[in-house]
This record gives structure tokens, C-alpha cells and sequence, in this order.
């Protein structure tokens, strides 16, 4: 009895052992020929991206860093000519002032006396002119009758042209005196904000050399952008082509611009070669740009309008062409394309897709 228990577990076990070969070989087998029909077959339509063929205007750009500068004329920093004591200051930093406003005046004591100075000794040039207008003409009334002689009629002619020449300086010195006493009233050349005020009530203001500044006025509407491009990039770059830009105070929105010139002389930083590239700004929908405000530009270079496009990335050459693939009931299909213009985003497709159809972008796995 013992015996047979024995032959019996015995049975149990070599069976047990084949069936685990068994179920292990099939495994086995399976694994393999999954592999291999994996290796052979395309990917799952999961297994990549596609995207629409469709027209879009394309085009290439150019990137760079930039800063928003006022443009010429736009920045006054208004002075004195004449120095004094301020007596009054009519704005302060952020005021809002139209061109001719007034904003400062000198203390005007001592240029209102030259005035009347001036025009004190007008009055007595005049009147002595007039003195020798008259002898001057009893003096031609009595050289015919040989009352007086041509020496003396000369020389009150002579006096009466002396007397007429004074009256002309001290007509111009009254003149000069009123500018000078003019230049006690500070008004503002352009309209726009004061960005500074440098000069404050009761200061002496002492005009030498140099007009000292009493306010710095910025208009706001007058200002441009400062692209520094890289000067392999420079060459693409041209007066007229249009740009966008953004700025960090307005996230989300794309400024509209246009290149007006490229600064001849480089700005070099850290061996790094750029050039200004000035770009008026367009409208800016109420939005209020301010100097110094950093900016990624972006400048528009050649491009196409309302061509049939494809991303970049679906473009693929190999020795017979450029080509694309598209979706198929088996897998991904190759088609053959011609190309046209290239931007940094898609490029043109002049034949081998129709609008609307899917083409495959990224990396593309297919049976051998």
C-alpha cells in the first residue's frame, strides 16, 4: 500500500511538471510572435499625432529682446535760460500738461527793471531824435539863402542820424529785456506727463553755462521700440516689415509695429554683436505703454498669405523628395509633396495634399 501511495504522488508530480512546460512553451511562443508582429506592424492610430491641412498665412521671423524708448522729441527736459529765484511751480511728477502750459515762473524783480530801463532810455533817444529831426529841417530851409554853410548843415545832419541810430538800440535793448523777462515764464514745448521735477520753490536757479532742468516731460503717444538683433540676424531685417511684440504688464497681447530704420554703429555687450532696430508702435487699443518697459519682439520677414499649409515637423526627405504621412486603414501611408516657402511655423504645400486632410507630424513607425 505504501508502494503504490508513493507511484501515485510520484504520477501527480511528473504531471504537474509537464503541464508547467507546457503552459510555459506556449507563453513562450506567443511572447515571440506578439514581438514579432509588433516589429512589423504600424502603430496604433494612439501611437502618433496628426494635424489638418489648411490655408494660414505663414511666414518667418525674426526674435529679439527690446525696450521701449520715447522717440526723438518726445522726452523735453525743460530749463531756464535766465537764472533767478523760483517763486512758483505749477506741476508735480505724473501731471498731465498740454504743450504751452505753464509751469514755472522766476522771480521776475530784476528783469522788469531792466524793462523799464530799457525802455526809459528809448524815450530819451527818441526825444532826442526828434530834436535834430526839426534842426535838421530849419537846416535845409536856410543853406539856399547861405544862412548857414554846408559844414554846418552837415554836421546837423550828422547829429540827426546819430540820434536816429540810438533810437534803433535802444529799441533793440527794450526788446531784449522783454524776451528776458519772457524766459521768467517756464511753459511746456510739447503736451505729455512729467516724469520729474527737479527744481522746487525758492531754489536759485543759475543759468551759465548750461539751462538747468526744472521738469522732464514725456509724451506717451510718441513712443518706439529698441529691437537689439543679432547681427546674424540683422541682415534679414528691413525698413517697412511689420512686427509684433509683447510686454510682461500685459500678458497675452500682441503689439503691432513697423521697422523705420536699423542704427548703423552695433552695441556690443559681452562680446555679443547686436544692432537697434527702431520700431514705431500701432495702436495700442487704450493700453498704456511706458519707457523702459522690456519687450520680445518679433519681425515678420518674407512670407505667403492663404496658402495650403502643413507643420514643419510632418515635412520628411529622404533620395526621392520631400513626402508626408497620412492616416491609412493599415497604418500610416506615405505620400509625396512638393514644397514651397518654409516659415518657422509650417510650410507651403504646392501638391500631394488637399485641404482638410490629416497629415502625421513627429516620428513615424513603420512595417519594413
Amino acid at each position: 500500500m505504501w508502494v503504490k501511495g508513493i507511484d501515485a504522488m510520484n504520477t501527480k508530480i511528473w504531471t504537474g511538471l509537464l503541464v508547467v512546460l507546457v503552459v510555459s512553451a506556449a507563453g513562450i511562443w506567443a511572447f515571440g510572435r506578439g514581438a514579432l508582429s509588433g516589429a512589423d506592424s504600424p502603430p496604433t492610430e494612439e501611437s502618433y499625432r496628426t494635424e489638418t491641412v489648411r490655408r494660414r498665412q505663414i511666414g518667418s521671423t525674426v526674435i529679439a529682446t527690446g525696450v521701449i524708448r520715447p522717440q526723438v522729441g518726445a522726452e523735453v527736459r525743460v530749463g531756464s535760460r535766465v537764472s533767478g529765484i523760483l517763486k512758483e511751480l505749477h506741476v508735480t511728477i505724473g501731471d498731465h500738461v498740454p504743450e504751452g502750459f505753464l509751469l514755472a515762473i522766476l522771480d521776475p524783480t530784476e528783469f522788469e527793471a531792466q524793462r523799464s530801463e530799457a525802455d526809459a532810455r528809448l524815450e530819451t533817444a527818441t526825444a532826442e531824435r526828434n530834436y535834430w529831426e526839426l534842426e535838421l529841417g530849419r537846416a535845409r530851409e536856410m543853406l539856399p539863402e547861405a544862412v548857414i554853410t554846408q559844414a554846418e548843415f552837415d554836421a546837423i545832419e550828422r547829429s540827426f542820424n546819430t540820434a536816429a541810430a540810438q533810437v534803433n538800440q535802444a529799441d533793440a535793448a527794450l526788446e531784449s529785456a522783454e524776451i528776458l523777462l519772457g524766459f521768467t515764464r517756464i511753459t511746456a514745448p510739447i503736451g505729455g506727463v512729467v516724469a520729474s521735477v527737479s527744481t522746487q520753490v525758492g531754489e536759485t536757479v543759475a543759468a551759465s553755462f548750461a539751462s538747468p532742468t526744472f521738469v522732464t516731460i514725456i509724451d506717451l503717444d510718441r513712443l518706439e521700440v529698441w529691437a537689439y538683433v543679432d547681427e546674424t540676424d540683422i541682415g534679414r531685417v528691413e525698413v517697412g516689415q511689420r512686427a509684433t511684440f509683447t510686454v510682461d504688464t500685459y500678458m497675452g497681447t500682441d503689439f503691432t509695429g513697423t521697422v523705420t530704420a536699423i542704427q548703423p554703429a552695433a552695441e556690443i555687450v559681452d562680446n555679443v554683436v547686436n544692432y537697434v532696430t527702431l520700431i514705431e508702435i500701432g495702436p495700442t487699443d487704450g493700453k498704456t505703454l511706458r519707457p523702459e518697459m522690456t519687450t520680445t519682439v518679433n519681425i515678420q520677414l518674407d512670407g505667403r498669405d492663404d496658402v495650403l499649409t502643413i507643420p514643419n515637423g510632418a515635412v520628411r526627405r529622404d533620395a526621392n523628395g520631400a513626402f508626408a504621412y497620412v492616416p491609412g486603414p493599415q497604418g500610416p501611408v506615405r505620400r509625396a509633396i512638393r514644397t514651397g516657402f518654409r516659415g518657422s511655423a509650417y510650410t507651403e504645400v504646392i501638391d500631394g495634399l488637399e485641404d482638410g486632410e490629416e497629415v502625421i507630424v513627429g516620428s513615424v513607425q513603420t512595417g519594413s
